[in-house]
């Protein structure tokens, strides 16, 4: 039974894959976590910064995807330059992705605050199916699977980031090759370009509030626009609370999450998303768990506090 339903994930996985376009992860907290789609994003907070983020999504529903993000970035001396290493475990129940890249940046000054980053990416992401998936009379014989390999491939990324103390702008392409991960004739599972533009703004509401809507507006070949919003409040540079809403052509999704600075060092958060799809009458929503530690080395130039 276990595997008619990883069978059942699998087919409905493969309809947005084969042929189509193989999907990169989506995040609730995208604003936290920019150094996963966008190298431009590395040494950008003058710290060495460490970002680790856990997505359940579906829970309660057996097979439900799994997805983990570990980073680390860092400005060099030359504080123009910034370097970054990413990982990312994208587990789909019977088939997973894993990305391993590093980051490169370089940026400008422009203007009294401001400074605008350009980024390359370069490394590998990995795909395959469990074993006993593959083994499954149900499966063993399907040219639909037959063609697929556990294999690594290589890729590049690319993206611009311009940000001040108060807003920033982004626009990136985290794969730009196509790669095909099935050899079957007829069947193709491609690595296609996932372009992401992104972009935020912090308000002063008062001493003690203030108030930073962002967004991420995703587009990939073959696949409908994804639009992120978010809208969020920072209360005595402490505590973050707000919404999101995700909005594609198939169903839209509401969000909310809370984050605390617990200290000059670290950072925790947490998110809740519900989609508005039938599964939702056999889960109990996505829930995402972010942790941010940063060793403030450069303190002495580093602009304090920092909202992205």
């Amino acid at each position: 039974m276990k595997l008619i339903k990883h069978y059942i994930i699998a087919i409905a996985l493969f309809s947005c894959t084969f042929g189509i376009a193989q999907q990169l992860p989506q995040f609730t907290q995208y604003m936290y976590n920019t150094i996963s789609i966008n190298p431009a994003y590395a040494g950008s907070r003058e710290a060495l910064s460490i970002v680790g983020l856990h997505r359940s999504q579906w829970v309660g529903f057996d097979g439900g995807p799994i997805t983990q993000t570990l980073s680390i970035h860092t400005p060099l001396r030359n504080d123009r330059i910034g370097l970054g290493l990413s990982f990312i475990n994208d587990d789909l129940g019977p088939q997973r992705y894993s990305y391993l890249y590093g980051d490169f940046s370089y940026s400008i000054p422009t203007g009294t605050n401001g400074k605008l980053a350009f980024g390359i990416k370069g490394g590998f992401t990995g795909y395959s199916f469990d074993q006993d998936f593959l083994n499954d009379p149900t499966v063993i014989n399907d040219p639909f699977f037959n063609g697929t390999q556990n294999r690594w491939a290589p890729n590049i990324g690319l993206g611009v980031f311009w940000s001040t103390n108060k807003w920033y702008l982004g626009l990136s392409a985290p794969r730009v090759l196509n790669n095909d991960v099935n050899k079957e004739e007829g069947y193709k599972a491609l690595e296609r370009i996932s372009y992401y533009f992104t972009g935020g703004y912090v308000f002063n509401l008062s001493n003690s509030l203030k108030f930073k809507p962002s967004y991420l507006v995703k587009a990939t070949n073959g696949a409908p626009l994804s639009y992120d919003f978010t809208a969020n409040f920072l209360f005595n540079e402490k505590f973050w609370i707000g919404g999101s809403y995700r909005l594609n052509e198939s169903a839209g999704s509401f969000g909310g999450f809370v984050d605390f600075q617990v200290s000059r060092q670290l950072r925790v958060g947490y998110a809740y998303e519900k989609p508005n799809v039938d599964i939702n009458r056999y889960s109990n929503g996505t829930h995402e768990i972010l942790l941010i530690y940063e060793f403030k080395f450069m303190s002495n130039k580093l602009k304090s506090p920092r909202y992205f």
